[in-house]
């Protein structure tokens, strides 16, 4: 096996997870990510937890969707009391073809995600990470030879995450201290408020509610959303890539929406229910050990000179207490490329300029 497997699963199990002895764990495997499973299954071997390990196939869940009448048990009982007493649930992500769910209606997709909001619920109770093991699929998608990915995603993953963390949390500290967020850049101008939401330092950790390895991100939970926002950097949901994506909100809302591909996909998720159509996440990317775009929103979005929104649902973590953000059962990130010709204000004042933060050499006063 590959060193570098080792020293994945060894950073998902102590850093990320932050596993105890005694600590109940399902793992849940997708296809063509065997090697990352054995290794992870060896250090919680070695640290004496309660294994689940499920198999996570986007092929089988093709299978399934595709065969079944549409009409969803919600939530159903088995599935619901394994993610209710787990402590932690680690996904490893993979797959042996990306778009394998392509023709599946999204209809179906829709009313399946809506019956699993409890499921979707008691997972995230867990201290749960989401990691993904470098396959021939996932190379292909991204443009790049297999070995040339695997580098791409082990420099990515395998970094000294406490001294991004606490490079990171000089973003936090701004954001924790503003009440308004700005982003300008061709085709964007767009405003929301952060009054009162906490960001998260999101350095690949539970202990600083990330839930993501690879991360190096900081985001929060806007709201009070005004103006447009172009999404130059493609995506691949649902199956479906999507491209050059323009939101207009007016009053928190999507009032107007394009794409340049796949805009039926698009549509098909601002549908989804009343939430869908409000922000749930501001991210801004910070981890400069990716250095470009791959098709895959679990490192796309946490590279340095980005800025990602998401419509659907907020995180707990970026809530005052006892308050409730924008609900959803969809989570839709979507990127815009800050490197040049772009500013982030944070209450008037410049944090950003063409993808480099004030801190940083460089910066343009």
């Amino acid at each position: 096996m590959d060193e570098r497997v080792r020293e994945h699963a060894a950073v998902l199990v102590d850093w990320s997870a932050r596993i105890e002895a005694g600590d109940d764990v399902i793992v849940s495997v997708a296809e063509d990510a065997h090697d990352l499973a054995v290794a992870v299954a060896e250090k919680l071997g070695e640290r004496g937890a309660n294994v689940v390990t499920l198999y996570d196939s986007a092929e089988v869940s093709r299978a399934y969707l595709k065969n079944h009448d549409g009409e969803f048990d919600a939530d159903p009982a088995h599935e619901l009391a394994l993610l209710e007493h787990a402590d932690a649930y680690l996904r490893l992500g993979g797959g042996r073809n990306t778009t394998a769910s392509a023709d599946v209606p999204g209809e179906t997709q829709r009313t399946f995600a809506r019956a699993r909001e409890e499921i979707r619920e008691a997972r995230m109770a867990t201290d749960w990470v989401a990691t993904v093991h470098p396959t021939r699929s996932l190379a292909q998608q991204a443009g790049m030879a297999y070995e040339e990915y695997q580098q791409f995603v082990y420099d990515a993953v395998l970094r000294d995450w406490g001294s991004l963390a606490d490079e990171m949390a000089q973003m936090k500290a701004v954001l924790d201290a503003g009440s308004e967020v700005r982003i300008e850049k061709e085709q964007t101008d767009l405003t929301v408020s952060i009054e009162g939401r906490t960001a998260v330092n999101s350095a690949a950790s539970v202990a600083y509610d990330s839930h993501n390895l690879p991360s190096g991100e900081v985001f929060t939970a806007p709201y009070a959303t005004e103006g447009e926002a172009f999404f130059d950097v493609p995506m691949t949901h649902r199956s479906k890539r999507i491209t050059d994506v323009h939101l207009t909100f007016e009053d928190g809302e999507v009032v107007d929406f394009s794409a340049g591909q796949n805009e039926d996909v698009l549509a098909d998720i601002l549908d989804t229910d009343e939430g869908a159509r409000r922000l749930g996440e501001l991210g801004i990317g910070m981890n400069r050990g990716i250095d470009r775009f791959t098709d895959s929103v679990l490192f796309d979005e946490k590279m340095g000179d980005t800025v990602h929104l998401a419509v659907g649902r907020a995180y707990d973590a970026c809530l005052p207490e006892g308050e409730e953000g924008n609900q959803s059962a969809v989570h839709l990130d979507m990127i815009t490329d800050m490197s040049e010709r772009s500013t982030i204000e944070v209450d008037g004042e410049v944090v950003q300029r063409n993808g480099t933060f004030r801190w940083e050499d460089g910066f343009e006063g």
